[in-house]
């Protein structure tokens, strides 16, 4: 079978051909005929997209063509076919055997959340609502685009982290936040509450102990314990419930707020204080009961002992670090950005820890947040001061798509319901990019 495709990519004087086999482990109506056909060897993903396409719609006259991201030999295809065989040492005398992909890409821009300051901070780890913090001090929740139900009021600083811990559901949602007032407070909600309007609410606790900005939170799995990193260089360790023997109740004055009666705030003492670092901590993740990891302005990166409080490996990258998550292959990659505009990747179970196992350098300048796709092995996201957020897929070194819908630096970005983006910015915009397909 020959399959023939118009194409700009075509130079009829070079024109070469290669015998290839479209596979793929998506359902149908997605999957195309098994048999090998004829194509010109220089088509780029976009060419082998339309022949997909076409394949398709010859069985099914109703489809409506979508792109598609092509593998061969487990590597994603960004350049000619003809290129990357050469590339790769790969014969084009047999049959060539491509398997074809949904494209990560966006599909859709919802309408922008906007914030009366810079948005700083995001969380998208429930998929009932996302939890955006801001320069103006306020935490917000916000269940859709245009459509926030709560505001977390009691900072005096900018909020410079915001997490999600535990809910039953939509109901009884925890949420730590952090500022560079030097504290963290916990809050409680309903996110059913059926309101018309933004509801405020105070923390039930807040946490001091820190002595300069708390600039990142990360939970412990069952939302019972926090970390937070600041630049005072020290990592503390928190309890959330609501009272312990650390924690005296703060005496404040009552006042109405919505015809409700403000309820009194408990006071939390650090439980523990990791102490190592030499410059300030931009950044923490806690993906392992036992295991913590800090990114500094240090240039380092550091593995923690939660038991013992020990730092128990580093890794030196020779760079001021901004951001720093865990994920990929077995939740065990290192992904971290700073002040230059490569993401750097290392897997901490291979000798020689200390050089990167990727590195991406699309980015123009400084890298503010990267965080790993939840369900996959190969997807990551970053953001910039470049204004922009990319989605990486460690099978390629080209981004797979560039989400440019902010007009300044991006600040944070995060996953929301695993086929959402969500990213703030100086531009003081939630924005949402929608409908990715990640496998």
């Amino acid at each position: 079978m020959e399959f023939n495709i118009e194409t700009p990519e075509l130079d009829e004087k070079t024109l070469r051909r290669a015998q290839v086999r479209f596979v793929t482990k998506l359902k149908a109506p997605l999957k195309v005929p098994n048999t090998s056909i004829a194509i010109p060897s220089n088509l780029t993903r976009f060419g082998l997209s339309s022949v997909v396409n076409n394949l398709l719609q010859s069985v099914n006259p109703e489809w409506k063509s979508e792109p598609f991201d092509f593998l061969i030999n487990g590597e994603l295809v960004r350049m000619s076919l003809e290129q990357f065989l050469l590339a790769k040492g790969i014969s084009a005398e047999k049959v060539l055997e491509i398997e074809y992909i949904k494209a990560v890409v966006p599909q859709k821009e919802e309408e922008p959340c906007l914030h009366d300051d810079w948005v700083s901070a995001v969380d998208g780890s429930h998929p009932g609502f996302i939890l955006a913090g801001s320069y103006d001090s306020l935490g917000r929740v916000w269940k859709a685009a245009g459509s926030c139900t709560h505001i977390l009021e009691g900072h005096s600083g900018a909020v410079s982290s915001i997490r999600f811990l535990k809910s039953d559901g939509m109901k009884n949602v925890t949420v730590a936040t952090s500022s560079k007032d030097q504290t963290l407070r916990l809050w409680k909600f309903d996110a059913e509450d059926l309101i018309n309007h933004p509801k405020k609410i105070n923390a039930f606790k807040i946490l001091r102990g820190h002595k300069a900005s708390v600039q990142s939170i990360a939970a412990h799995a069952s939302g019972d314990m926090i970390c937070s990193g600041s630049w005072d260089c020290t990592i503390n360790l928190w309890r959330t419930n609501e009272s312990d023997a650390e924690g005296d109740q703060v005496s404040t004055k009552k006042r109405k707020v919505n015809n409700q009666v403000d309820e009194s705030q408990f006071e939390g003492e650090a439980v523990s204080t990791l102490v190592g670092h030499t410059q300030c901590i931009s950044s923490v993740v806690w993906p392992q009961h036992e295991t913590i990891y800090s990114a500094s302005w240090d240039h380092s990166v550091r593995r923690w002992d939660v038991e013992t409080g020990k730092d128990v490996s580093d890794i030196f990258c020779g760079k001021v670090l901004n951001c720093i998550d865990v994920g990929g292959e077995g939740s065990a990659l290192i992904a971290a950005g700073g002040s230059d505009p490569i993401l750097r990747i290392w897997d901490p179970r291979k000798p020689g820890t200390s050089a990167p196992v990727f590195q991406f350098s699309s980015h123009n300048s400084w890298i503010s947040a990267c965080k790993w796709h939840d369900n996959s092995w190969f997807h990551l996201i970053s953001a910039s001061y470049d204004g922009k957020v990319m989605l990486w897929d460690l099978r390629t070194a080209w981004p797979l798509a560039v989400i440019d819908s902010h007009k300044d630096k991006v600040l944070c970005a995060d996953w929301w319901r695993s086929d959402c983006v969500i990213s703030g910015g100086v531009d003081s915009k939630l924005c949402i990019s929608s409908g990715l397909s990640i496998q």
